[in-house]
């Protein structure tokens, strides 16, 4: 799996913790950088574990699978994709008022939460032989970093972006899995 595509997929998974991200900005009432820190801490780090969780499982099944690995990864990513789409157009600023996402046992929730579907990813992965080093790193990273970003815009501008943004990480992730069933089914 090329760089770009490992970047394109980071984005599409760090979606959900960006939107959770400026859900949490637009809370918190006085934001600091230690805030802002511990949420990009718990969003990306979570994002990096996970990835690998998955990579471990599906790497113990993938010799019995490799056959249809392609369409499993489609189908996955697609689900993925289709459920950010859908909850894209879910209103969560209710569930969002009810929380206070500096809580510790809140934080990990909304973490493990925003990073099931990098899971899945990590099933993926291992389907189809990629190294999860390199993806992790970048997966943390970008999620880190999305985090950062999306803390302060909720704190600046609100939840304008929230839903837009999960979106966009949906279409994303559905357009690799067609990506990846493309390649071993047309080539």
């Amino acid at each position: 799996m090329s760089l770009p595509q490992i970047i394109f997929i980071a984005v599409g998974l760090a979606a959900d913790a960006f939107a959770v991200s400026v859900s949490s900005g637009a809370i918190i009432e006085r934001l600091r950088l230690r805030h802002v820190l511990r949420i990009a801490l718990f969003f990306g780090g979570f994002q990096a574990i996970m990835p690998w969780i998955g990579w471990r499982v599906g790497s113990l099944a993938s010799g019995l699978i490799r056959a249809v690995d392609h369409w499993l990864a489609f189908v996955i990513l697609s689900l993925i994709g289709g459920k950010m789409i859908y909850e894209s157009f879910l209103l969560k600023e209710e569930a969002a008022e009810t929380a206070n996402p500096l809580n510790y046992y809140v934080l990990i929730s909304l973490a493990i939460a925003t990073s099931i579907d990098a899971l899945a990813v990590g099933v993926t992965f291992s389907f189809l032989n990629v190294s999860i080093y390199e993806p992790i790193v970048i997966i943390g990273a970008v999620t880190f970093l999305l985090s950062v970003a999306g803390t302060y815009i909720g704190d600046y501008f609100g939840h304008i972006f929230e839903n837009r943004i999960e979106l966009a990480g949906g279409l994303i992730l559905i357009g690799i899995g067609c990506k990846i069933l493309a390649e071993h089914t047309l080539l």
